[in-house]
């Protein structure tokens, strides 16, 4: 089955937040920038060599090439246009796998690709398990799930599997065992004699 319509509406929810996510890197495509870089004093109180103490902070300025942004800035535009998409087409694999891949490639901006990601997953998961991608209908469906299997147990009959059939053995509706074939003079070896 394919997305629904509330699972469309994340997916290109998400595509509009990696292209905002992308334009936040535009200006540093543009020229040179400074970012401002930190790091932990030493163990003697000092900050680090080429690194100044502003407000208890060891930190110092990097000039940055637009080539240094360039990464980051594809890979927000290359994979939010993949989950458009696929959210066009309706293909929940390829939105879940896009998720997380941009998830993981952008650090802490990725967590809130990573939780559309996980929550994607879990509605494929009640959709294979029980039909219904849905809390409330996954869990009803699991109810009369377990109901089922309580009442084949205390009735003394077997549980049936998701596909009908019986489960144990015994079962006098099973089909009768066939019986083996005589062994073939052609394919069969000679047995050798025991000592």
């Amino acid at each position: 089955m394919g997305l629904d319509t509330t699972e469309r509406r994340f997916g290109f929810g998400g595509a509009v937040l990696a292209a905002i996510l992308a334009i936040f890197f535009v200006p540093h495509l543009l020229h040179n920038t400074t970012i401002h870089v930190t790091a932990s004093k030493l163990k003697s109180g000092a900050c680090p060599k080429g690194y100044s103490l502003v407000k208890a902070v060891c930190t110092k300025a990097e000039i940055t090439h637009p080539s240094y942004w360039w990464p980051q800035f594809l890979i927000f535009v290359v994979v939010g246009a993949a989950i458009a998409f696929f959210s066009y087409l309706r293909k929940r694999p390829g939105i879940i796998v896009a998720f997380f891949l941009l998830g993981l490639a952008t650090g802490t901006a990725g967590v809130a690709f990573l939780a559309l990601g996980a929550w994607f997953s879990v509605r494929a998961f009640r959709l294979n398990k029980y039909g219904d991608p849905t809390f409330r209908g996954s869990n009803m469906k699991a109810r009369e799930m377990a109901a089922e299997r309580r009442a084949n147990r205390s009735a003394g009959r077997p549980a049936r599997s998701s596909r009908g059939s019986r489960t144990s053995k015994g079962d006098a509706t099973s089909p009768p065992a066939k019986a083996t074939p005589a062994a073939s003079k052609r394919y069969t070896p000679k047995k050798s004699s025991r000592r």
